[in-house]
């Protein structure tokens, strides 16, 4: 079988099969991250299982419509953030003036650029300040007071593993962008600290 083929092979046979087995590869691969992500955005247990589901479901439904050539992880991981934020939306959770404003996230031409923090310090790095947090509970509820934005960058690169790369093209930002959110983000939980 297929089980240790790179995502686009398998989902290419799936596609010209139809062949529910490969589909399971695909579930089986990514089930796990997919609902330690949006476990980490929602907090809840039950909550996140249902999203990571319909995630699933909505996979299944649109695969015809992945491009072979796209990094899957990357497409998976997208709809599982819209899919998160959807259901925060309806639950009022999140401030989406915060989230709609792009005037905070620009660089280039950004009047409120703020130069200063993005000059290194010597003090506590970034990949330090996450290693004293691991697997804390502490840890999740520093999370909670972030931005979603913030977050959501700091989830993915540093639970996920994924590049600031492979998070700019999920989150269809500009790569200064996702790595400003992890620079703010970082600044956030050292004053937290």
């Amino acid at each position: 079988m297929l089980v240790n083929d790179d995502d686009e092979k398998i989902i290419a046979e799936y596609l010209n099969s139809r062949d529910e087995e490969l589909f399971r590869i695909l579930l089986d691969r990514y089930t796990k991250p997919v609902y330690n992500f949006i476990r980490s955005m929602v907090g809840k247990t039950g909550e996140a299982e249902d999203i990571t589901q319909e995630v699933f479901v909505k996979v299944w439904k649109n695969l015809k419509k992945y491009k072979i050539g796209q990094n899957f992880k990357t497409w998976l991981f997208a709809i599982a953030k819209n899919s998160t934020i959807d259901f925060l939306r309806k639950r009022k959770v999140l401030n989406f003036a915060d989230l709609n404003s792009q005037a905070h996230d620009r660089i280039d031409g950004d009047d409120n650029f703020d130069f200063a923090e993005n000059i290194p310090d010597e003090a506590i790095l970034p990949d330090e300040a996450l290693q004293k947090l691991q697997n804390s509970d502490l840890l999740n509820k520093l999370l909670d007071q972030l931005r979603v934005e913030y977050k959501t960058v700091l989830v993915l690169h540093y639970m996920e593993e994924m590049t600031f790369d492979e998070i700019s093209k999920m989150l269809k930002k500009p790569l200064n962008t996702v790595k400003s959110y992890h620079r703010r983000a970082i600044l956030e939980l050292r004053k937290m600290i």
